[in-house]
């Protein structure tokens, strides 16, 4: 059996770019604090590249996923992490004990099931008293009503309101962050820490910035049926700077891509513009020896007309890549 997973776009694997992969590995980063010392189960695991980062920081760790393959995966992935394991498991049917872990790590579980109530009602389940439940789950206003491009794995998203209900009947205590990738100007301390704030401002109110960020793609909670377990154990503010600036590059190249595109585009409609002014000429003073010419002509605005419509479609947009990557590979002019 081999040991690698296709990524569909419903389960992110490592090495996967873009976005996802800010977000999460960044959600695993910001977890690893919280659960230092505790029994931790990771409902919907994966494949097991989170629950590999949370056991260098807790006592044990137990991966949980519906997926078969997934778990078969993480197992012969991370095998040579003694205080880690796997488990095959329904998430609104856990095969465990009550009470057998400090903490519950589930992130981007709920929006993918029906049983969100089910799933809750186990995670309280089986968490010891004043055990931590910390959870992500997409903000529907931001990740899709903004956006207009629904997610075809998510069964149910949740507007805050709809998941501040659903935790509170769990758990009483909370406390919330919201988490979004973009481009940052980070300015720290070179060489000691501190504390650290985050802010906003735009264009027409640079000099105005306004505290935090208020356009959350995603919610964390970290609840409890505790109040002291929730204060004192998340830190004020979480930065994932990508050593690699992986997004950034691949930003700059769609940009340029974009120029010259542009600037071939625009060079079609000068072409078109100069066959239309030859067009006109030609009829203008024009007999039967010339009918042919317009003919000609009139074939070669079209052509132009198309292809300016072409490029102006989001999908010509989308393919441009696969097309740069056909033309590398074969030296031949792309399809379409």
């Amino acid at each position: 059996m081999s040991d690698e997973l296709s990524f569909t776009g419903e389960r992110f694997i490592p090495g996967v770019p873009g976005e996802i992969w800010y977000e999460h590995w960044h959600r695993y980063h910001f977890a690893a604090p919280i659960v230092a010392g505790r029994d931790v189960l990771d409902i919907a695991c994966g494949t097991g590249y989170g629950s590999a980062l949370l056991a260098q920081h807790a006592a044990q760790v137990t991966g949980a996923d519906l997926s078969q393959p997934a778990i078969d995966h993480a197992r012969a992935r991370y095998a040579a992490v003694p205080n880690l394991q796997f488990r095959q498991a329904d998430c609104a049917a856990l095969p465990f004990p009550d009470a057998s872990f400090d903490a519950v790590v589930s992130f981007e579980t709920l929006e993918h099931i029906a049983a969100q109530e089910a799933f809750l009602d186990e995670v309280r389940r089986v968490l010891r008293p004043a055990g931590l439940l910390v959870l992500s789950c997409p903000n529907k206003v931001e990740y899709t009503d903004k956006r207009g491009v629904p997610n075809e794995f998510h069964v149910r998203e949740l507007y805050r309101d709809e998941l501040a209900a659903l935790i509170n009947a769990h758990f009483p205590h909370s406390a919330w962050y919201g988490q979004r990738p973009s481009f940052y100007s980070v300015v720290w301390p070179e060489r000691r820490a501190a504390s650290g704030e985050i802010f906003e401002v735009g264009e027409a109110s640079a000099d105005t910035p306004s505290p935090g960020h208020s356009r959350p793609l995603y919610f964390i909670v970290v609840a409890s049926t505790a109040a002291p377990a929730i204060a004192g154990v998340v830190p004020a503010i979480s930065v994932l700077a990508d050593r690699d600036e992986w997004i950034y590059h691949d930003y700059e190249k769609v940009t340029q891509g974009v120029d010259v595109a542009q600037r071939r585009g625009q060079l079609l409609a000068e072409q078109l513009a100069e066959l239309q002014r030859q067009q006109d000429e030609v009829t203008r003073h024009g007999d039967e020896r010339q009918a042919a010419e317009r003919v000609r002509l009139g074939e070669q605005i079209d052509t132009q007309q198309r292809e300016i419509a072409r490029r102006a479609s989001w999908r010509w947009w989308l393919a441009l890549p696969l097309r740069r990557l056909w033309l590398a590979l074969t030296g031949k002019p792309p399809w379409a």
